[in-house]
């Protein structure tokens, strides 16, 4: 007896393609936006803490400081990639008979 359903699946089936909701995505945006100027602020301290240690560490931090602040915007008006995981998609059970493809040598009937 075929079954139309696999065998038990613990995962539910995925029958759409749609995006998070806006509201996910602008929450995301928010966390990956606040994250990065966080560095930012880290990395401006650290540079007024290694001025009188290294003037090139100093550079350093003071250069990713100046320049976090364009990639955080840059990120968050962007939106987020598509996934690409292998979800749980609703598949078809095979069929029980499949025709038989005939001989290499078909038959013709002309009228």
């Amino acid at each position: 007896m075929a079954s139309s359903q696999s065998s038990s699946r613990n995962e539910p089936v995925l029958i759409t393609e749609a995006e998070p909701s806006q509201v996910d995505q602008h929450a995301a945006r928010k966390k990956r936006y606040a994250i990065t100027m966080a560095i930012r602020g880290v990395s401006l301290v650290l540079a007024a803490m290694t001025y009188t240690y290294s003037i090139w560490l100093m550079a350093v931090f003071a250069v990713l400081g100046t320049v976090l602040p364009w990639i955080a915007v840059v990120m968050a008006n962007d939106r987020p990639p598509k996934k690409k995981i292998d979800m749980n998609r609703y598949r078809p059970p095979a069929p029980d008979r499949i025709l038989e493809s005939g001989s290499s040598r078909a038959r013709v009937i002309d009228m």
